[in-house]
């Protein structure tokens, strides 16, 4: 696994719940901050560390935003490590289950998704002697309450960690904010308690994010979203369009009354450039297209490339139809997650996986005007100037994820994972 050392804040969320520690009667622990601080790691082994000294049989939980993103984000690291330590663990994939076992010890830990409201019935009715939750701020109240719910057996603890949101948000105010009232220890991460990080890596992590994205994930700052959205986005930034593009893709936010944004994207050398544009605003123009105008447009843009795939806001049925009925294309309805697809876009364009033509103007433009809305409560951007900010958000979450080496660096993990 490559762990040579832990830091004095890992070996806390490693021990804090043996006997003779100061904090082994607290019932919960809470780690946040900076993203690669080592937590979520830590947290696991400790959590599994706990489960099998002190409980044998039981039931347990660890839960994520996706199961998906739970065993990318976790699991794959944990078990190895696990492994490594002496523990045994033994993988039922088809009921989402681990059985680990140390020396006559064993107990089950079963793996949850907390992505929306509806939840909570996936994890109701069971009895847990304890629960991890990763990165609990991407998941619903309701869920994570039910969770805790279900830890009933005596001595049965509760595991936090989360990288920062909105000051609102209601674990800062629930939790962090009580975590005396709630009997629980709060462990505040930076990069530097991660000892496995050289300077030269740290020094990359913070060149990735901008604004409210450094703050939250570099200085681990609950703050509120203010500014531009992309304030890095200054003109030297954008680049003159490469010739000799191998590959072709299409991204869309479809609009009759607001603006219909399509975004022509060529791959060269690793790199995937918006080369170009077909940007149409019906209230400028004082005319509406429909449908078959506006796929007309897309042929156009396209010009007779062999494009892989469009893949268009999944709210656009009746574009999404045609495009299938003429048959020339593959459209693939898009990720919506407004918050997580900027965050993919912000990582992205800092780590240079892709970059925004000059000649692209109405990208620019809306570059230079899209920003947070002013309310503090919550995190939004301004629904203005948004049109090609979401075709290009569409193509990074709904194209680029799918390839294994992109954001293998880095982002942060994001709401709407798969």
């Amino acid at each position: 696994m490559g762990i040579k050392k832990f830091s004095e804040k890992q070996l806390q969320a490693l021990s804090w719940w043996c006997p003779g520690s100061p904090y082994a009667n607290r019932d919960a622990v809470i780690c946040d901050g900076a993203v690669r601080s080592g937590k979520t790691l830590c947290l696991g082994i400790s959590f599994v560390a706990w489960a099998l000294c002190c409980f044998q049989n039981r039931s347990f939980a660890f839960c994520g935003k996706t199961i998906r993103s739970l065993k990318r984000n976790l699991i794959t690291t944990l078990l190895p490590a696990l492994q490594d330590a002496g523990f045994r663990c033994r993988m039922a994939a088809a009921e989402n289950r681990m059985d680990i076992s140390l020396g006559k010890n064993e107990n089950r830990f079963y793996l949850f998704g907390g992505k929306d409201e509806g939840s909570p019935a996936l994890i109701q009715g069971m009895t847990l002697s304890g629960v991890l939750f990763d990165e609990v701020a991407l998941m619903p109240r309701s869920f994570v309450e039910q969770a805790l719910a279900r830890c009933s057996v005596e001595g049965s603890k509760f595991w936090f960690n989360c990288n920062p949101e909105n000051p609102q948000h209601w674990f800062y105010r629930e939790w962090i904010l009580k975590t005396e009232q709630k009997n629980a220890l709060y462990l505040h991460f930076t990069m530097e308690d991660n000892p496995s990080l050289s300077p030269e890596i740290r020094a990359r992590y913070r060149g990735l994010y901008a604004g409210t994205f450094y703050e939250r994930f570099v200085l681990g700052r609950w703050v509120a979203a203010q500014g531009l959205v992309y304030p890095f986005m200054t003109d030297s930034m954008f680049c003159d369009a490469p010739h000799g593009c191998g590959r072709f893709r299409v991204s869309c936010d479809y609009g009759t009354v607001n603006p219909c944004s399509i975004g022509l994207w060529g791959e060269k050398d690793g790199v995937w450039y918006r080369v170009d544009e077909y940007y149409f605003d019906s209230r400028s123009a004082g005319i509406q297209r429909t449908d078959e105008e506006h796929y007309a447009g897309l042929e156009q843009l396209c010009g007779g490339r062999e494009i892989e795939s469009v893949t268009v806001d999944p709210s656009a049925a009746s574009f999404m139809e045609v495009i299938r009925r003429h048959g020339k294309y593959h459209v693939v309805p898009a990720h919506n997650d407004v918050l997580y697809g900027i965050r993919r876009v912000s990582v992205a364009l800092k780590q240079g996986d892709i970059k925004i033509c000059r000649n692209c103007t109405d990208a620019v433009r809306e570059f230079g005007l899209y920003r947070w809305n002013d309310d503090k409560n919550r995190d939004a951007p301004v629904k203005e100037n948004d049109h090609a900010m979401d075709d290009i958000r569409y193509f990074v979450t709904t194209l680029l994820l799918r390839e294994d080496a992109f954001f293998a660096v880095a982002a942060p993990r994001g709401k709407g994972e798969p």
